[in-house]
């Protein structure tokens, strides 16, 4: 009896390493693609980092992605 439960620790032990090795190699080579493939998955684009307020209101409304009325409301609210 007891040999039986030596033989189930070590059994879900070895699974348990195997997983975590398995998930490890996962990641890893989530990383190396992202990595590779240069795309930059951060919430904040690399292109409006750095600017301000108004610099971002104005890229906003070029691209279409608010409208004139939007606009002025940011450079009213921003005090331009």
């Amino acid at each position: 009896m007891i040999m039986g439960g030596i033989m189930l620790i070590r059994l879900i032990l070895v699974l348990v390493i195997t997983l975590g090795v398995i998930v490890g190699l996962v990641i890893l080579l989530v990383w190396v693609v992202r990595r590779m493939s240069g795309t930059n998955y951060s919430p904040v684009s690399n292109n409006l980092s750095g600017q301000s307020a108004k610099d971002i209101a104005q890229v906003r409304y070029a691209k279409g992605e608010i409208t004139r009325e939007e606009y002025q409301q940011i450079l009213s609210d921003l005090g331009h």
